[in-house]
């Protein structure tokens, strides 16, 4: 049953109509409105009464199995605020599941718009935008029902795609295993329960304590680190590390590895796994001293290995000799078609993301344009970089810029105005209150990059 608060008779009545209406038809007052939707999802609206036109379709992030999954249609509620003063209309849905639910996150944003539509009238411009695996959702929106949208924006977004997120996740903890704990037994992919995954975060949390206390250990997880591009400097609540403190960058990887074991190595990754019919992620094949060597961190692994008088070269021997594990095909299949991208966008989209994010590291965005680079999309993508610590660590300013940049690209038909000094102008315009960080930066290449766009992606050892 659809729940309705309006605050004038005219409210009530455009909710309740079915024809389309122009935006300039629209109530005198503000307009909140909840619902379910067919699936189970639920959604919610916030139109302005002086409604511009266009509507903004939220893709919220990742929802932990468990934990209360509201809709939402904003990232915070700041940026909300401004952006409902500037007169946008603001829509998303909670997705009818929790986890890895992008087979029912692409369909419930669908929904969600199609029922705005018969409530408030056809939008002007519809943009989708959306936060972290929203940016995953939002990508996929872009790519496959390009139709509905006039464009849109990824921010801080998992836009490597399923695939070489999950091949990424399990590089870290394959030498953590390998390196600290080889006889444990730990089991690193085809998780059979999720008491099993649970079990086994806990098994590596513990090697990780215990590893941290000596500079060998110290050095390990600083390597293992390194593979997955975890940042130094991860934290906005702690100061950035000189460039050459190495000991601190280890310190704040060393917090950034121990999130990714406690959720999205195993308990995360089992949740995949169940909806995927088995194991995505391989390492069959892979080089890992060519992959240390692609790091942007090498050479403080290298100063840790140094400093604890360890051989690097023969950890990454050992690396190189241990059992690797092969994927489920069915499940790599099943995560390719539903969860990576071929690169073809139709409609402008526009990637921001932080320099220091340790979740979803700023690699991620070169995966991305590797495949809009084949799929010959580039002149339609924009990727800008805030510098700032944190996963998703925008300012309301920072993302209304963003925002503004696109429309601008919609408008003309080009990128003006989307430079790092325009965007913190814009930032600033936005909201002065808030920071203005967008700077020059192309991020290195992503560790294991696979799409659609390149075919011998397929081809796993």
């Amino acid at each position: 049953m659809h729940r309705i608060r309006t605050r004038t008779l005219v409210t009530v009545a455009a909710l309740l109509l079915a024809t389309p209406l122009a935006p300039a038809a629209q109530a005198a007052e503000d307009t909140h409105a909840e619902g379910r939707l067919p699936s189970g999802a639920t959604y919610l609206m916030d139109v302005p009464a002086g409604w511009n036109g266009t509507v903004l379709l939220y893709s919220h992030g990742y929802t932990p199995p468990g934990v209360p999954n509201p809709a939402r249609n904003a990232p915070d509620d700041s940026t909300k605020s401004l952006l409902l003063k500037q007169g946008y209309a603001l829509i998303g849905s909670s997705y009818a599941t929790t986890g890895w639910a992008v087979t029912e996150a692409v369909p419930d944003q669908l929904a969600t718009l199609d029922t705005f539509t018969a409530r408030f009238g056809r939008a002007g411009r519809t943009i989708a935008w959306g936060t972290s695996y929203g940016g995953l959702v939002t990508t996929a929106l872009a790519e496959r029902h390009a139709s509905r949208l006039a464009g849109s924006l990824s921010m801080c977004g998992l836009v490597q795609g399923g695939v070489a997120n999950w091949n990424s996740t399990l590089d870290p903890v394959f030498a953590l295993r390998t390196l600290l704990a080889p006889g444990s037994g730990i089991r690193l992919t085809g998780l059979a329960s999720p008491a099993a995954a649970t079990e086994a975060a806990d098994a590596m949390t513990g090697v990780l304590a215990e590893a941290q206390h000596s500079a060998a250990g110290r050095a390990r997880i600083a390597l293992a680190a390194a593979l997955h591009n975890i940042p130094g400097w991860n934290d906005p609540t702690q100061p950035r590390p000189a460039p050459t403190d190495w000991d601190a960058q280890q310190s704040g990887q060393y917090q950034a590895v121990l999130g990714l074991v406690r959720f999205p190595a195993f308990v995360w990754r089992q949740e995949a796994e169940s909806r995927a019919g088995g194991s995505m992620s391989w390492n069959t094949g892979v080089d890992y001293r060519a992959m240390l060597r692609s790091s942007p961190y090498r050479k403080e692994v290298q100063e840790l290995y140094a400093k604890a008088g360890l051989s690097l070269k023969s950890d990454l021997n050992v690396l190189d000799r241990a059992p690797r594990t092969r994927a489920d095909a069915k499940a790599v299949d099943w995560m390719s078609r539903t969860s990576s991208f071929t690169g073809r966008l139709s409609r402008p989209q526009l990637n921001i993301h932080t320099t220091g994010d340790a979740l979803i590291p700023v690699q991620s965005e070169s995966a991305y344009r590797r495949a809009a680079t084949a799929a010959g999309s580039t002149p339609l993508l924009r990727q800008r970089f805030v510098d700032n610590a944190g996963h998703c660590t925008f300012s309301p300013g920072e993302q209304i810029a963003a925002l503004h940049a696109l429309e601008d690209r919609i408008t003309t038909g080009h990128w003006r105005g989307s430079d790092p000094a325009a965007l913190n102008s814009r930032a600033t315009a936005a909201d002065p209150g808030s920071p203005a960080r967008y700077l020059p930066y192309s991020p290195t290449g992503y560790p294991r990059p696979y799409d659609r766009a390149h075919p011998l992606d397929g081809h796993r050892p």
